[in-house]
């Protein structure tokens, strides 16, 4: 006799959910507790909601976290790969951060991350990304950012953060400064994230070893494909046959 296969479960009623837990963590984070009746559909949506803005944010800073930057940095090389405009990512590195926690300690540290995350979101349109990728390292991927303007903004962006003073309680303000480097995405290259954060790290680097507090960027969008970028492009296209 043929068995009668079982019934999915039923959706665990919302009296059976473990939220405790989701709202500590919003609580703890200063986010702002969902609107609604609790239990209600609109209650719920806007948890989810908020644990998902919750996961996607550096916890100190506010700011985009290395994974949601991932996603970002992704998705423009798409656009660029696909349209051909121009793109700039910078990356930012705080000068003598170690120095900071090593004599002011870590309290003034997380300050000095702070004003660093706020003069770089003051510094940039709505359009572009912010994100703390880990340490004293920072990135903004600027879309539409022609090389004439490029470095303009970077330098823009360099001065904003000199001007910070850093408060710190009975001391004299702490003042920062950071080193910035850039490059452009390939354009009408299916490129990746990792051989794009190198071109712009090289040029962190450069920008270190010429004595901090400046910017180096790649003059023009690299015209040269890499081996890499050519075997993305012709390896699984129709295009194949033509590699020379």
């Amino acid at each position: 006799m043929p068995v009668t296969p079982a019934s999915p479960a039923a959706p665990t009623a919302t009296a059976d959910l473990r939220l405790d837990a989701a709202l500590l963590l919003l609580e703890q984070s200063g986010h702002a507790l969902p609107a609604g009746e609790p239990g209600s559909a609109r209650w719920l949506q806007g948890l989810v909601d908020a644990l998902c803005d919750l996961s996607s944010r550096d916890a100190l800073t506010g700011l985009v976290n290395r994974r949601s930057f991932l996603v970002a940095l992704n998705r423009e090389l798409d656009r660029v790969a696909r349209a051909g405009e121009p793109a700039l990512l910078l990356t930012v590195d705080v000068d003598h951060f170690k120095a900071v926690n090593d004599t002011h300690g870590h309290a003034a540290g997380d300050e000095v991350l702070r004003a660093v995350a706020r003069a770089l979101q003051d510094s940039v349109r709505p359009m572009d990304t912010v994100a703390r990728i880990g340490g004293e390292e920072f990135a903004i991927i600027l879309p539409n950012c022609p090389p004439a303007f490029g470095e303009t903004v970077a330098e823009r962006i360099r001065r904003r953060i000199a001007r910070q003073a850093v408060p710190q309680p009975n001391k004299a303000p702490l003042a920062v400064t950071a080193s910035l480097g850039g490059a452009y995405a390939p354009p009408w290259v299916r490129s990746t994230a990792s051989l794009w954060t190198e071109r712009a790290d090289l040029q962190l680097y450069r920008a270190k070893a010429q004595g901090r507090n400046r910017v180096c960027i790649e003059p023009t969008a690299v015209s040269q494909v890499s081996a890499e970028e050519k075997g993305l492009l012709f390896g699984t296209s129709q295009f194949q046959d033509l590699e020379p």
